[in-house]
């Protein structure tokens, strides 16, 4: 099979020919169909995550068919279509994984980060990570639903009822969340890269009631703010458009530093947070609610050869929505 294998942080991914992975007990072994390219991948790619895995095979927004079953799997069928998000395994006996928190297991393993990932038309997964998809839309259009459909489903969960919403980074999960928190009567506040005329008119296309520079101000005081850009200069001002008891939400594994800041900024029972990774709940909640209300992805496709170019145009912003790396039949 092939695969886009990153040997050394700072460089290319290198297009690798490997063996098909065997399915160990408890996993599934699939046939790629797509597989997003996230902005976390970007973040291993440029060695900005600890304890990375050498050599590591990215991409955690996996869609495709189930080719073989481990030993012991029986909630799986070949040929069903399934999704592999970025929480690949935990234990399921620490503090965190016993109280319904298993986005906080201390051994975690994330898929395309220490468990090989979707840049390849084969990989593995644990088959209780896996999520059941439709048949019938594209994989492509499917993927981003992977990580930044259900990264931004959690950030808006921990916005509680938040009714005026600001979001910072109109890039994958911000186009997603966008259409759920519309369709759920909020109104939407798309802050982007100063004279990024085109992400905000693709904001107010989906229903953004206002959309400008992350440098200016929003017409009125917000109720919650979602950080999806990973700039931890953008926390303080946030917080000074949200209104007293509102909330800044984080949603990104990395960020760079947050300045220091006024108190008074945060005084006022506003309250900042952070986004970690996913549960499984949060994927059956996210995809049932897809089911009902499918939601429009906006994706520009590359060839599983493409995917260095992919990356280097999400760096530079150089799209709207979401890349996703589309496989040719598997060999």
């Amino acid at each position: 099979m092939r695969a886009m294998v990153l040997e050394q942080p700072g460089t290319h991914l290198r297009l690798m020919r490997r063996a098909v992975p065997q399915p160990s007990a408890g996993q599934v072994l699939i046939a790629v169909e797509a597989c997003g390219v996230c902005r976390t991948d970007l973040h291993l790619v440029d060695g900005e995550l600890p304890d990375t895995v050498l050599p590591m095979t990215p991409g955690h927004e996996i869609v495709g068919r189930i080719a073989a079953l481990g030993e012991g799997v029986q909630t799986w069928q070949t040929g069903q279509r399934v999704g592999v998000p970025w929480l690949g395994w935990t234990c399921g006996a620490c503090r965190f994984c016993r109280s319904g928190r298993e986005n906080l297991c201390e051994r975690a393993r994330f898929t395309g980060y220490q468990i090989p990932g979707g840049y390849a038309e084969y990989t593995v997964a644990d088959a209780r990570y896996c999520f059941a998809l439709p048949d019938g839309p594209a994989p492509e259009c499917l993927a981003p639903l992977l990580c930044a459909g259900l990264i931004g489903y959690r950030a808006l969960r921990m916005a509680g009822d938040a009714r005026r919403l600001g979001v910072y980074g109109f890039g994958a999960a911000a186009h997603l969340v966008t259409q759920v928190a519309r369709r759920q009567g909020r109104e939407v506040y798309a802050l982007t890269r100063p004279g990024d005329t085109g992400s905000q008119a693709f904001a107010r296309s989906l229903g953004a009631a206002w959309a400008g520079g992350s440098d200016e101000s929003p017409p009125q005081p917000l109720d919650a703010v979602l950080i999806f850009a990973p700039v931890g200069e953008l926390v303080p001002a946030a917080l000074r458009h949200v209104d007293p008891g509102g909330c800044v939400v984080c949603a990104g594994i990395h960020m760079s530093d947050i300045p220091s800041f006024p108190y008074a900024w945060l005084w006022g029972e506003r309250s900042l947070r952070s986004v970690a990774n996913l549960t499984r709940r949060d994927g059956d909640e996210f995809f049932e609610l897809v089911r009902h209300a499918p939601l429009q992805t906006a994706v520009h496709v590359f060839a599983l050869e493409q995917a260095n170019e992919a990356l280097d145009k999400l760096r530079h912003g150089a799209f709207q929505g979401a890349a996703v790396l589309r496989m040719a039949a598997p060999t």
